[in-house]
């Protein structure tokens, strides 16, 4: 979910959200304020639809309208395929357990025919010792049937659990990025910098950050609207991507809103420092258009602070002091890069 409403604009959407949620029979929570927010907020056309559906059939939504509205249309990709995935495992599962039952019932059908046959050897009368060898000749024909449907039941099992593996870690790794940038998002960046600050630095070597932040971004969306200030997101994570072509190692990241990181591991600082104002140039460069008349309506620049890890540093302390070297080049006038 992402949302880039102002502040002013949030709070007049969320008294209209209040009202609306006490006009119907679903409970006050997360769930329920989601569905009404993206709807009121005209972001998410198809959950409008969905909506205003349901209300034409039931009148009053309660809190499995909302849910069902919720997993169709609000909840991330990831949520909806993990359910996915994991009605899969346990159908996948329980087709294991209803072979291996079976299995198991012919198995004691047939351990008891053993058993009888083992009577009857032992019978003086060999008269019925027929019917049993008969019967245990049969058992063993179904019991080899029922240990070869099992095997089948395990290998296809098998091979369901590696797609179900790679599903989930398709998953896993896009919930760690941001949909509209394609790079890293805040969780993602939070697991690579603290997995790169465990993982040390060579002697002769430091590791550095680099945080970047869109000059001006609120009178972007304010003067050209949200859909515009959603290009301008996607046009820098575009450039950055550019920028670090080659680099190995390196990390891209929207860190929050339209704040940005570039993580550098084994990099010297001046290295870092002239990434950081490519990407300024690159980004000052460009010229967004109108895709209609190709008329250029907006340029745009970017403030950046670098530094490198030092002694003791842990992830707080590191994006502190790139924030404050960020703010350095706000003060001094924007669009420049400032090294702590």
């Amino acid at each position: 979910m992402n949302y880039s409403e102002s502040k002013e604009k949030s709070a007049e959407i969320l008294r209209a959200v209040i009202g609306q949620m006490a006009r119907h029979d679903a409970s006050f929570n997360p769930v329920t304020f989601a569905v009404w927010y993206e709807h009121l907020a005209g972001i998410n056309p198809g959950l409008s639809e969905a909506l205003n559906g349901a209300i034409a059939r039931l009148g009053r939504l309660g809190d499995d309208s909302m849910r069902q509205l919720f997993d169709a249309h609000v909840a991330p990709p990831e949520h909806q395929v993990m359910n996915q995935v994991a009605e899969r495992f346990q159908k996948t599962m329980t087709g294991m357990s209803d072979s291996a039952t079976r299995t198991g019932q012919d198995a004691g059908k047939f351990g008891e025919q053993l058993s009888r046959l083992a009577q009857a050897l032992e019978s003086p009368d060999v008269d019925t010792l027929s019917p049993h060898i008969v019967q245990a000749r049969e058992n063993a024909s179904e019991m080899r049937q029922s240990a070869q449907a099992l095997e089948r039941q395990v290998a296809q099992s098998r091979q369901e659990i590696a797609v179900l593996q790679a599903e989930l870690g398709r998953v896993r790794q896009e919930a760690l990025l941001c949909p509209l940038t394609r790079v890293l998002n805040r969780r993602g960046f939070d697991q690579t910098l603290q997995a790169i600050l465990d993982g040390g630095t060579a002697p002769d070597k430091t590791h550095c950050l680099v945080m970047l932040d869109i000059d001006h971004f609120k009178k972007v969306n304010d003067t050209h609207g949200h859909v515009m200030g959603d290009r301008v997101i996607q046009a820098m994570g575009e450039v950055m991507r550019a920028c670090v072509t080659g680099q190995n190692g390196t990390s891209l990241a929207r860190y929050g809103g339209e704040e940005f990181a570039v993580l550098l591991p084994d990099t010297p600082i001046h290295v870092a420092e002239s990434v950081a104002e490519n990407i300024r140039q690159k980004v000052k460069a460009l010229k967004m258009r109108n895709r209609q008349t190709q008329e250029v309506v907006l340029t745009f620049t970017v403030s950046a602070g670098v530094t490198r890890v030092a002694q003791g540093d842990k992830p707080d302390t590191l994006i502190a002091r790139a924030d404050s070297a960020l703010y350095q080049s706000k003060q001094n006038g924007r669009d420049r890069v400032t090294c702590a």
